[in-house]
């Protein structure tokens, strides 16, 4: 009886070391999503598993409108953005978070939707019930043309000089679709979404004119544009028919004008101030007796006087001014009070009279 119990313990033993190992390949066959529980009323929480690549940075979503076969048909529009989650995968690639239930802006069929925020695209749908949530059927395919990326997208254009002074960054998107269908597609519209970080795009309808008939390609080109003063990384996304067919990282550098303007802005400013609060002193203080008034308004300039030797200096005296003379009595000017005359006795022009001798 103790031999059966030994081995029966040891099998258990090996089954609960074998188990961990004979589990489902993480992401084997391409992404995979498990729920909790499949109906679930606002308020409530499932816990949302499943696995990925490795080291995966996930965004978790309940939509509506949207089966896994036809994916979300109204893109994150019709998701509850608000009550979304984000989750990393470790290194097998496995991820569990939970994630409140929230209905969605559109009716269901509803599904958990789970996709990546960066790196490559991947994507994967789980059917969901919003328990009161309205139900309504899906719009029906119609048989027209399926348009697939048949290039890589790239971005046309480059920033000038107003860009980097915050105005905002523009460029092209440039890619080559062919039309799979059956049917031409004219004059497609194609959805454009930026995204910065883990947030979502925002998306913008652009139509494109013209005609794609089957078997046929085109090169597309459309214009994308961001916000005023936007910097760092953005990824812009290209969707059709409600699936996203490309996307396109943008680095966009920060506009170094802005920043400059403002260092300029916090060194002027104080010193104008200065000057301004200065100039108000000298005019509210007591001046003093012989003492130069100094002139500190902002906008008057202080050139230095120019001076040509003593030329600017009071007249000299032509008078020499010798220690041992005084002014009356320097050479020359002696005598010279009374109008002057000869002192020789006689003078050719003067007459003279003779007495008797």
């Amino acid at each position: 009886m103790s031999g059966r119990l030994r081995i029966s313990a040891l099998v258990a033993v090996a089954a609960l070391l074998v188990l961990p190992l004979t589990g489902p390949a993480v992401a084997a066959d391409g992404p995979t999503v498990e729920l909790s529980k499949s109906q679930a009323g606002t308020g409530g929480s499932i816990t949302v598993s499943g696995g990925w690549r490795s080291h995966a940075l996930l965004m978790l979503l309940i939509c509506g409108q949207s089966e896994p076969s036809r994916g979300v048909i109204g893109g994150t529009n019709s998701c509850a953005n608000a009550d979304g989650r984000a989750v990393t995968t470790d290194a097998k690639g496995r991820f569990s978070r939970k994630l409140p239930v929230a209905e969605p802006p559109v009716p269901c069929p509803c599904v958990v939707h789970v996709a990546t925020v960066t790196g490559a695209t991947a994507q994967a749908d789980a059917v969901f019930q919003v328990a009161g949530h309205a139900v309504q059927p899906l719009p029906a395919q119609t048989a027209e043309g399926r348009l697939s990326v048949l290039t890589d997208t790239r971005l046309d254009g480059s920033s000038g000089l107003l860009t980097w002074f915050g105005a905002p960054p523009s460029r092209t998107l440039v890619f080559t679709v062919g039309n799979v269908g059956s049917e031409p597609v004219k004059n497609p519209v194609f959805q454009v979404g930026t995204s910065h970080g883990v947030f979502a795009p925002q998306w913008d309808d652009q139509q494109w004119r013209g005609s794609i008939a089957p078997g046929k390609k085109a090169q597309i080109r459309l214009p994308v544009e961001l916000t005023a003063g936007a910097h760092g990384d953005y990824t812009v996304s290209l969707k059709y028919g409600g699936r996203v067919l490309a996307e396109q990282p943008w680095g966009v550098g920060r506009p170094w004008g802005v920043t400059l303007f403002w260092i300029l802005l916090c060194l002027v400013v104080p010193a104008a101030v200065f000057r301004v609060g200065m100039a108000v002193v000298d005019r509210v203080r007591p001046r003093r007796a012989g003492r130069p008034v100094r002139d500190f308004l902002p906008l008057r300039w202080r050139l230095p006087r120019l001076r040509t030797g003593d030329r600017t200096a009071t007249p000299t005296s032509t008078t020499s001014a010798l220690p041992w003379f005084t002014p009356d009595s320097g050479p020359g000017t002696a005598g010279r009070l009374s109008a002057p005359h000869h002192d020789s006795p006689t003078s050719p022009t003067t007459p003279t009279t003779k007495g008797p001798t």
